[in-house]
């Protein structure tokens, strides 16, 4: 625990809590009761997500759609590189 001396406007009103800006938790008035630390999510991954919401059946086919998109937007590019040889 630290304690931090915040200065506020004269004409403003001291808020019950604000950031601490020394640790960045929540700090407030009342030494004996301060304001309890913010609930932390732990960090998921981008895939994490996905597989919250898609089954890994539905997984397979976007992944099979995607590859099969990019294989023929690669044979096109191809094909078109060989016709301008020419």
């Amino acid at each position: 625990m630290h304690e931090v001396i915040p200065s506020f406007a004269s004409e403003a009103a001291v808020p019950d809590e604000w950031d601490c800006p020394r640790c960045g938790f929540p700090a407030g008035k009342d030494k004996a009761n301060p304001p309890s630390p913010p609930r932390t999510e732990p960090y998921k991954t981008h895939l994490a997500y996905v597989k919250e919401r898609r089954s890994e059946e539905e997984g397979k086919l976007i992944l099979d759609e995607a590859l099969a998109k990019l294989r023929a937007d690669r044979a096109a590019v191809e094909a078109h590189m060989r016709a301008s040889q020419n």
